[in-house]
């Protein structure tokens, strides 16, 4: 049986490089009906910390990349340390006192050779062993190396391929010494490619490495975001860049993955999030949606108009790249005062608008329906009226009820806003004695 492993560290948050690692093991475990096991390398002590374990977990749990079996390195110290003896017994290893003298390291003897390996992603690899140094097993303070503690948990948890960042390609001969050394079975070999930034280099907080909790604040869904981390690097062919877990998890073969690197690319991670949430069902949004009304303070209790809000939801949504968008775009909605930009109000308001702003009033008043309809038919009489171009008025009128230049169709902003609020800000330009 296929079994893979995932296997941070928790000395930080998980990140885009390791969430694509962990989606590429959880793909290959799913295609190949396998195991995705979930190691917590939690031996560094003093950089370990229980709320990056808390975050990681949390942030694969969204993503739905669930494990199969999870362990702690923590918790196994004692098998690191008896496999250690077991090769210092065989005279592959010595021990080297350490320069305080306060402890002993055990260290394998590195054996010179020529090491190949069969890369599923990158072809054949040679390594010459003789550039290779001793290798510590266990440290004098008593904890297992990196190398040491991971061969010995790939080989007693049975992992049979290895997917994991090209930065650790360094690391396989030396493991495959100790493979070897400890008489296990070598298992596979996948490198993925490094992820850029967009303008070339590591990828940077600038750039993209954010943690997964921060996009899942940004108002990007799981889903989306997983959608993006599988085109990275791999692609389901026929040019499609929209494509369902499901869907993927028959197409996802290791082999596929490219060997150049991916570059991250926000806007296209917004393009993608868009297209979940123009199809996402309203209600699950208005459900993700209150409560960063609520830490934005647009909202402060339980006694908003839920269906109300609703409302607007759907009006956005189509429009949203990301949900914390709709606290920004809709605020005007929801708010009885609103901030006009200064530099819209100087653009589009500093001009006596009386008379249009007060004529369109009363042609809203008359209406029998208040309806979208309505609304656009009144506004297309006026301005017909009044031989003006539709812009001249468009414009002024979404500033005057919007604060802002940009948004939803100015006769959806006036049907959701209703006849009183519409009337009571277009009267804020209206002049007592206007003509």
């Amino acid at each position: 049986m296929t079994r893979v492993r995932f296997a941070p560290s928790p000395t930080g948050n998980l990140h885009i490089g390791g969430s694509r690692t962990a989606l590429f093991n959880w793909l290959y475990a799913k295609a190949k009906n396998g195991k995705f096991i979930l190691r917590i390398e939690d031996t560094d002590k003093l950089r370990s910390k229980q709320e990056f374990v808390d975050e990681i977990l949390g942030s694969l749990k969204w993503l739905g990349f669930l494990h199969d079996e999870i362990y702690y390195q923590s918790q196994r110290i004692q098998i690191y340390r008896e496999h250690a003896e077991r090769l210092l017994k065989e005279g592959k290893a010595y021990i080297e006192k350490s320069p305080t003298g306060t402890g002993e390291a055990i260290i394998y003897k590195v054996t010179p050779q020529k090491i190949k390996v069969d890369d599923k992603i990158r072809g054949q690899i040679e390594f010459d062993a003789t550039t290779i140094k001793d290798q510590v097993l266990m440290k004098s303070d008593g904890t297992p190396t990196y190398n040491f503690a991971c061969v010995v948990d790939d080989a007693l948890m049975n992992i049979t391929d290895v997917i994991r960042g090209d930065d650790h390609i360094s690391n396989t001969p030396k493991q495959i010494l100790l493979y070897q050394a400890l008489g296990f079975g070598v298992p596979g070999f996948a490198h993925l490619p490094l992820i850029l930034g967009a303008e070339g280099g590591r990828l940077s907080k600038r750039t993209g490495a954010t943690a997964i909790s921060d996009y899942r604040k940004m108002g990007y869904l799981a889903e989306a975001l997983v959608n993006y981390l599988l085109l990275l690097s791999w692609s389901p062919g026929d040019n499609r860049e929209v494509i369902n877990i499901k869907d993927a998890i028959k197409l996802f073969d290791i082999k596929d993955v490219n060997k150049t690197a991916a570059t991250f690319d926000l806007k296209k991670l917004d393009w993608i999030n868009n297209q979940y949430l123009k199809t996402a069902d309203s209600g699950r949004l208005l459900e993700e949606i209150i409560p960063l009304l609520k830490e934005k303070g647009i909202i402060r209790d339980d006694s908003f108009n839920r269906d109300y809000i609703l409302s607007l939801v759907k009006l956005f949504q189509p429009r949203l790249a990301r949900l914390n968008d709709f606290a920004d775009w809709a605020d005007f909605f929801l708010f009885e005062e609103i901030t006009i930009d200064p530099a819209a109000e100087k653009k589009f308001l500093s001009r006596d608008l009386s008379r249009e702003f007060g004529l369109f009033i009363e042609r809203l008043d008359a209406l029998k329906e208040f309806n979208k309809e309505g609304i656009e038919k009144s506004f297309r009489e006026l301005i017909e009226e009044l031989h003006i171009d539709s812009k001249g008025l468009i414009h002024p009128i979404r500033v005057a009820l919007t604060g802002k230049t940009i948004g939803p169709g100015l006769f959806e902003v006036i049907y959701y806003l209703g006849k009183e609020r519409t009337r009571q800000r277009l009267g804020r330009f209206i002049k007592k004695d206007r003509p």
